[in-house]
């Protein structure tokens, strides 16, 4: 039998009645679309704020939901606030495409494409409108998960690899798999201004998306020099605290009315210094 840590036991008992404490909450990240400047959609990013843990990450309670089996009950709640969140900004005269990262675990019940359809059509949220993230660390174990990945895209949600040149996915993976998009790990793209090697790394995967026909998009983008640089290359998307940092829902529509004019003029302004970088 296998001995569970007092404070994992403990915090997996807080976290089976999170949700019906509403201690969970969902933070949004904007999207840049860097050949328009436009916004390309949005991340909902879970968190806990639990009276006996504090305020925690997915990181770090994720993993316990997986082990103690209240990652099921955690992503029913957080697809449903997401599709209600959709429809709220709908109703504000935004239309935005929201981004939910999934467990491998819940991608192994091979009926949950057809329960999430189920849930957007029965509030009117259109399935394209949703992208369904997964952890490059996950895609160890992919190929096993093909029926269920190949049936959210049949359905019309788009598939993002997370995370990616950290984990184990190959490039057969990537050829095989249905996604849509790449998300290049933020421990590439912090680099780019002083390190030759991660210049070429992202360059090189930026080529790679494109080459296997996906939106290749740099997580972790905190300066201009790194934005950039991604203009010049042609990357397709961009996050990061340069944009904006996680925000509350409600925060969304006043930064997007605030800041568009901005991110479009920063996207038509010539990279000069980002031609630099990419012939340094």
């Amino acid at each position: 039998m296998k001995i569970v840590p007092a404070r994992e036991a403990a915090a997996a008992a807080e976290l089976q009645l999170a949700a019906e404490r509403q201690e969970l909450f969902l933070l949004y990240q904007p999207k840049i679309d860097l050949v328009t400047g436009g916004l390309a959609g949005v991340e909902a990013l879970l968190r806990w704020e639990s009276p006996a843990f504090g305020l925690m990450k997915p990181s770090e309670f994720i993993p316990i939901a997986e082990r103690s089996g209240a990652i099921d009950s955690l992503t029913d709640w957080g697809v449903r606030q997401v599709i209600r969140q959709w429809l709220d900004w709908r109703e504000q005269g935004f239309k935005i495409n929201i981004a939910y990262n999934i467990s491998a675990l819940t991608l192994r019940d091979v009926h949950f494409p057809d329960y999430l359809q189920r849930l957007c059509q029965i509030e009117g949220m259109p399935c394209e409108e949703l992208t369904l993230e997964v952890t490059e660390g996950a895609t160890q174990h992919a190929i096993r998960l093909l029926d269920t990945l190949t049936r959210f895209r049949i359905k019309g949600m788009s598939l993002a690899l997370d995370d990616f040149g950290t984990g184990y996915s190959s490039l057969l993976q990537l050829r095989q798999l249905p996604y849509t998009e790449l998300k290049i790990d933020r421990c590439f793209i912090r680099d780019v201004a002083d390190d030759p090697e991660a210049r070429l790394i992202v360059r090189s995967i930026i080529d790679l998306a494109h080459g296997l026909g996906l939106v290749a998009t740099a997580e972790g983008v905190e300066t201009e020099e790194m934005f950039e640089f991604l203009v010049d290359l042609g990357c397709d998307q961009a996050q990061g605290f340069l944009m904006a940092r996680p925000m509350r829902a409600q925060d969304l529509a006043p930064w997007i009315l605030n800041s568009q004019t901005h991110w479009r003029e920063q996207c038509k302004r010539p990279a000069l210094h980002a031609c630099q970088l990419a012939v340094a």
